[in-house]
């Protein structure tokens, strides 16, 4: 009988018995959502402003975001690319995080 008395626990996703505390590690790590990063590597989160690093044409609204244009108050979508944002005159506007910098 081994020394370490913890509980394991059948993982479905890996077909493997794991350690109870490394299954609920691996649940609030999917359960706190992908880190998503700007072009330059700062951690993005609700609520901030990301000024734009390069000219962007919006399909669908006929304008283009120029450079330095600033995004203020951007929500994150789950996914660790795209940032969901607000600009005047544009609704639903989706930006990828790799041409952002965070203000």
């Amino acid at each position: 009988m081994s020394s370490n008395d913890e509980d394991y626990v059948y993982d479905e996703a890996s077909g493997e018995w794991l350690p109870a505390s490394e299954v609920q590690a691996r649940q609030d790590a999917a359960a706190a959502g992908p880190v998503v990063r700007d072009a330059v590597g700062n951690i993005l989160q609700d609520g901030d402003s990301v000024s734009l690093i390069k000219d962007l044409t919006v399909k669908g609204a006929g304008q283009t975001l120029k450079v330095g244009t600033v995004i203020k108050s951007i929500r994150l979508t789950g996914d660790d690319q795209e940032i969901d944002c607000r600009h005047d005159g544009i609704k639903g506007l989706v930006l990828r995080a790799e041409f952002v910098r965070k203000r």
